[in-house]
């Protein structure tokens, strides 16, 4: 199917018949919106990405099966994210919008940016954080870079979408406050900072109402609380019920239905049980979305700059690469050195993950090839093991006594290790956190002929690092995309210095992760039991012992923090500020992180918890000073008595580190609570009215009068209890039943009611 028209359309949505609106709110094929000849509505294509171009011939599977054209590989969202850099981000994402723009594809299917909340889930490589404000943040660059360029994203995967297993129907059931502060915040800061074209909700329920049919979140948050302008379209498949779906804001059903769909909402129409305005609205939303990639379409001309886009893809690869651990300056490794290079993903690399996100690369760099071009010293390979299903065991023993012998003789053993595709894909979870038995035995023996190891990991979510002690340099490799294999040379012999962060908690074991108890659920329904504390929350707050923490990355440089300034500005934001000095003998990138905490606040929240982060590249012995905003909406939490957000006031403890376990300066700064008074009712407590504003005086001296008239009370207390602050906890509304003849009156049940009235009154 081709497009009919090369001009943005000029029909509204008067001009179209019900039949013809109802046809726009579902897809004409896998890829495309239906055309309408009559009135000059164009088809447009939409494809997926979300790190590459995936643009399939019509028919295609969306599973990643189908041939695709060619197009560049960038680093997953796993390693991208680690960058913490939003400049890079954007120029990747402008990188993205060009070659989407060339190939004539409206909108680009990305990104995910759905919370890390379990290593397991089968399809972490294409999110970018345990922490939504790193994936709100990183997450709109993305789409800035790439709507930039005249082309669309879609936001995916609205909401709380945090496991492949069962994924068509099963239920997130989580709480209000984790809901908004977790997994709803990311979402929100993209969209209100970057306004993507379209949003893609999700395939799960939530609460046990489907995503797709959700009026509360497709229409209450999405649109009317964080004002988004564009188009919900459903996950490919996940439509459950499409009349009430579109009832509830999901606007354009993917793919085809084959018509179907659009005449049940044609028949709803008909018999009175749907308005047709419900669908002149998504139909409206669908034409804009048409005129607004039909007005893009050509903004970049081809052919596609294939030699520029895989070097900023080797330069993103570069900065992806976490240095998880360097003992005795291993790394940056001499060039005359002898390497022996093990492992069978140096040569065929693991870059992408499987499923829909699968890219045709343009071209694919190994790691082996790579290190040759930079070494003048011998490098000897070894494949090390098989990635086969089940490989015989004489196969595996001659692997690894090659991978010895060549480990034995040379200077030092840069053992490649990781997950084979297989284990992590769309559609289904991970059943552990282990790297393959066959590769730890590997690793064993090779450090057993050369402690002089290096080893490069290569997964698409965490893995449990068993031999962290033995080994004295580790590279955290992800999946980095088609150039990642000369961007591991680049930092293996120090051309790149590795600037980039852990966005996820690396645990000692399984059994420590936060939803451990609760994943993946049962009978269609995961209890998200953790709550607010996910990730680095969770590890923080019991005091856990992890193997690496968030926020880690180490340098072949060094960094010296300056004591940390912070004030509120005007508008309520917190102004950050902290001069970073590079303290050692090469230039570098270093991430600051600003980190949050309010000691002795009343509401529960983390230990603390990541607000405002930055990328600052220096000089050998340069200093900047570092200006980072804590934004005042970031500081609220979400209250369940009123719902809706609220800051809580006091003095909060401003934290600058370089992890969420490594602080290097604290500050603290006084915060305004928000203006806020708790409606009281007969339910309040005696606490909460004696806190009252209006009221609360009055209530404390009736309570001391009415404790002075109870006889009796202080004989039955134990010495030193205080009984008027057992008090607090009981309803106002009860109160009189204790008094007694004996209170002289002080609390009545006609008082009682006085008091909720006149502190319920509206105040001049």
């Amino acid at each position: 199917m081709t497009e009919t028209s090369t001009t943005a359309p000029d029909a509204a949505v008067a001009d179209l018949t019900l039949e013809e609106k109802a046809s726009l709110t579902s897809g004409a094929s896998f890829w495309y919106t239906k055309a309408i000849d009559r009135v000059g509505v164009p088809s447009i294509m939409v494809t997926d990405g979300p790190h590459g171009l995936r643009k399939q011939a019509e028919g295609g599977d969306h599973l990643g099966l189908g041939a695709s054209v060619p197009a560049t590989c960038f680093p997953p969202a796993v390693g991208l994210g680690s960058s913490w850099d939003t400049e890079l981000v954007e120029r990747v994402g402008e990188a993205l919008g060009v070659e989407t723009s060339i190939e004539n594809v409206a909108v680009l299917l990305g990104p995910g940016i759905n919370i890390k909340r379990s290593p397991l889930c089968g399809r972490n490589f294409e999110y970018l954080s345990e922490d939504p404000i790193v994936s709100g943040v990183i997450g709109a660059a993305l789409v800035k870079g790439i709507q930039s360029k005249g082309v669309g994203t879609s936001l995916k995967h609205f909401a709380a979408n945090n496991q492949e297993n069962d994924r068509m129907r099963s239920s997130s059931d989580v709480d209000a406050r984790p809901l908004h502060e977790i997994y709803l915040r990311g979402f929100q800061r993209v969209v209100e900072d970057a306004q993507p074209w379209t949003v893609m909700c999700s395939y799960n329920r939530i609460n046990g109402v489907y995503a797709s049919e959700d009026p509360w979140l497709l229409t209450s948050v999405l649109r009317d609380e964080w004002g988004f302008e564009g188009l919900v379209v459903s996950d490919w498949g996940a439509v459950n019920d499409r009349v009430t779906g579109l009832a509830a804001g999901m606007d354009l059903e993917m793919p085809s239905s084959n018509g179907v769909t659009d005449a049940q909402i044609v028949a709803a129409v008909q018999d009175g049980s749907l308005d047709e305005s419900v669908v002149d609205v998504a139909a409206g939303r669908v034409l804009d979305l048409v005129r607004k990639a039909r007005t893009g379409a050509g903004a970049v001309e081809g052919p596609l700059d294939v030699d520029a886009h895989h070097a900023l893809a080797r330069e993103a690869a570069g900065r992806s690469i976490v240095l998880l651990q360097n003992r005795g300056a291993v790394l940056p490794l001499s060039p005359e050195s002898s390497i022996a290079v093990v492992g069978v993903f140096a040569e065929k690399p693991r870059y992408q993950g499987a499923g829909s996100s699968m890219i045709n690369p343009t071209r694919l760099d190994s790691a082996l090839d790579e290190i040759r071009a930079a070494a003048s010293g011998e490098v000897a390979y070894a494949a090390g093991f098989s990635v086969a299903v089940d490989p015989s065991a004489d196969e595996t023993t001659a692997l690894r006594e090659e991978a010895v012998a060549a480990a034995s003789a040379a200077d030092v053993a840069v053992v490649f290790l990781g997950l084979p595709a297989r284990l992590e894909s769309e559609g289904y979870d991970r059943e552990d956190i282990d790297l393959p038995a066959a590769q730890l035995e590997l690793l064993d023996a090779v450090l057993e002929v050369n402690p002089n190891t290096v080893v490069v990991l290569s997964n698409g979510s965490v893995v449990a690092l068993p031999f962290a002690d033995r080994v004295p340099a580790i590279l955290e490799g992800w999946l980095l995309g088609q150039a990642g294999g000369g961007a591991t040379a680049d930092v293996l012999f120090g051309a790149v210095n590795p600037s980039a962060k852990l966005t996820e908690t690396i645990p000692l074991r399984l059994e420590d992760t936060p939803s451990f108890l609760d994943f993946p659920g049962e009978h269609s329904h995961t209890r998200y039991g953790e709550g607010l504390f996910v990730g680095y929350r969770w590890y923080d707050a019991r005091r856990m012992d992890v193997a690496f923490p968030f926020g880690h990355g180490l340098s072949y440089t060094t960094f010296a923090y300056g004591d940390a300034a912070a004030a509120v500005r005007p508008d309520g934001d917190i102004e950050v500020s902290v001069t970073v000095t590079n303290s050692g003998d090469r230039a570098g990138r270093e991430v600051v992180q600003v980190y949050t905490s309010l000691p002795g606040g009343t509401i529960q929240r983390p230990q603390r918890e990541l607000k405002a982060f930055t990328s600052v590249g220096l000089e050998a012995g340069e200093s900047r000073e570092v200006v980072l905003t804590v934004r005042r909406k970031d500081l609220a939490y979400w209250d369940t008595r009123i719902d809706g957000w609220l800051v809580e006031g006091g003095d909060y403890v401003v934290d600058v580190a370089a992890s969420s376990r490594d602080i290097r300066s604290s500050v603290t700064v006084a915060v305004e609570a928000d203006a806020f008074v708790l409606p009281l009712s007969r339910t309040s407590s005696i606490g909460e009215v004696m806190a009252h504003p209006v009221v609360g005086a009055m209530v404390q001296a009736a309570i001391s009068q009415m404790m002075g008239g109870m006889e009796g009370v202080e004989a039955i207390m134990p010495e030193g209890v205080d009984a008027s602050k057992m008090m607090e906890s009981f309803p106002i509304g009860r109160a009189g039943m204790f008094a007694g003849a004996d209170s002289g009156g002080a609390i009545n049940s006609e008082m009682i009611d006085g008091l909720i009235a006149m502190a319920n009154a509206p105040q001049q």
